[in-house]
C-alpha cells in the first residue's frame, strides 16, 4: 500500500515542470539513532518487554508442566478428576494469553507505553521535517528507512543531520 501511495505520488509529481521540482530525503533510523532520549526509550521497552515476556513465557511452561502430568497421570484418574485437571490446564492457558495480551496486544501496555515515551520524539522529528520542507522549498522529502522503496537516493540530498540541526543536536 505504501508503495502504492509513493508511485502515485511520484507519477502526480512528474506532470509539474522539472524545474519547480525539489526533492529530498532523511533517514528517521539514523535521525532517532542520534537522540539520548530515544536511545533511553527504547532501552526502557527492551527492558520492560523482556520481563513480560520471561514472565509469560513462565506462565505457559506452567502450562506444560500441568499437561505433561496430567499425560503421565491420565490413566489413573476417574473421568471427574481428568475434567477437573483439563479445566485447570485451560484455565492456566487462559490466563498466560490474557497477560499476553495485557502487555503485548494492540491496546496492551507495550503499545501504551510506545506511545507515552517514543511518540513524542517521533512528532518532534516530524516537526522539524516539515519545517525543513517548508524552508527549503522541497516538494517532497522521502525516508529512507522506511518501507516505500528507494531504489537510490544521492548524499547531497539527504537531509537527515539537518533536522537533527533543527532540534537542537549536533551530528
Amino acid at each position: 500500500m505504501k508503495k502504492l501511495i509513493f508511485l502515485m505520488l511520484l507519477a502526480g509529481m512528474s506532470a509539474i515542470p522539472a524545474a519547480a521540482q525539489k526533492f529530498a530525503f532523511v533517514d528517521t533510523e539514523y535521525i532517532l539513532n542520534k537522540i539520548p532520549a530515544y536511545k533511553s526509550a527504547q532501552g526502557q521497552l527492551d527492558k520492560m518487554s523482556a520481563d513480560w515476556q520471561k514472565e509469560i513465557e513462565g506462565q505457559y511452561a506452567e502450562v506444560e508442566k500441568l499437561f505433561k502430568n496430567y499425560q503421565a497421570e491420565k490413566v489413573m484418574l476417574s473421568e471427574e478428576m481428568r475434567k477437573k485437571r483439563e479445566d485447570e490446564i485451560v484455565k492456566k492457558e487462559q490466563a498466560a494469553k490474557e497477560i499476553q495480551q495485557k502487555y503485548f496486544g494492540p491496546e496492551g501496555e507495550l503499545t501504551k507505553k510506545q506511545q507515552e515515551l517514543v511518540k513524542p520524539i517521533q512528532d518532534e522529528v516530524y516537526r522539524a521535517v516539515k519545517e525543513l520542507a517548508v524552508e527549503g522549498g522541497y516538494a517532497a522529502i522521502f525516508d529512507t528507512a522506511s518501507d516505500a522503496s528507494v531504489l537510490y537516493a544521492s548524499p547531497k540530498q539527504d537531509r537527515s543531520d539537518e533536522v537533527l540541526e533543527k532540534m537542537g543536536y549536533k551530528n
